[in-house]
Order: C-alpha cells, then sequence, then structure tokens
C-alpha cells in the first residue's frame, strides 16, 4: 500500500502554567507541555503525528476526526476553526 502524505494546518494555544508552557489543540484534544515554549512547540507536533499516525494505522482518522468537528473538502481534512477567546467572570458563592 502507498503511503499517502498530506499536511494538517490547525489552530495550537500556547499557555504558560508556573514554570511549564502547554500547547493545547482543541482541534485534536491535544495538548503537550514543556519546560520551554519551543520544547512545548515540539513535543505537540511529535504527539500530533503519533496521534494521526495511529488513528490512521488503526483505519479510525476519518471517524475521529469527523467526532471532532472536522470536515471533508475534496480529499483533505478541515479542522474546526477557533474565532475568538474571551474573559469570562463566574460567580462564585462561598
Amino acid at each position: 500500500m502507498a503511503k499517502v502524505r498530506a499536511d494538517i494546518n490547525l489552530q495550537v494555544t500556547f499557555l504558560k502554567e508556573d514554570k511549564q508552557f502547554i500547547a493545547y489543540s482543541s482541534a485534536l484534544d491535544l495538548s503537550a507541555c514543556g519546560k520551554t515554549l519551543e520544547e512545548a512547540r515540539r513535543r505537540f507536533g511529535e504527539a500530533a503525528l503519533l496521534f494521526v499516525e495511529e488513528l490512521h494505522k488503526k483505519g479510525t482518522l476519518e471517524d475521529v476526526f469527523a467526532g471532532l468537528g472536522w470536515r471533508k473538502k475534496d480529499s483533505a481534512f478541515v479542522p474546526p476553526l477557533v474565532v475568538g477567546q474571551e474573559n469570562y467572570t463566574i460567580p462564585a458563592h462561598a
């Protein structure tokens, strides 16, 4: 079977929690962390690649992507697009 190569473009959010950096993509519901932003970025790339490769091997890529809100356009998968991020105040009652 021939290998098919297709690049996937998705949005990744980077957070800092204490001394850790976190890379998170809601499109894959996947995150990775590192001591530096670059380490978190690299680890996320590795984790995302493994995630997609395993889905492909198991034959569940289309089903999982559909469950995460992706759609198929021509022969490519298109992730859901984050259109904003806002701060909300949640009233806390003691």
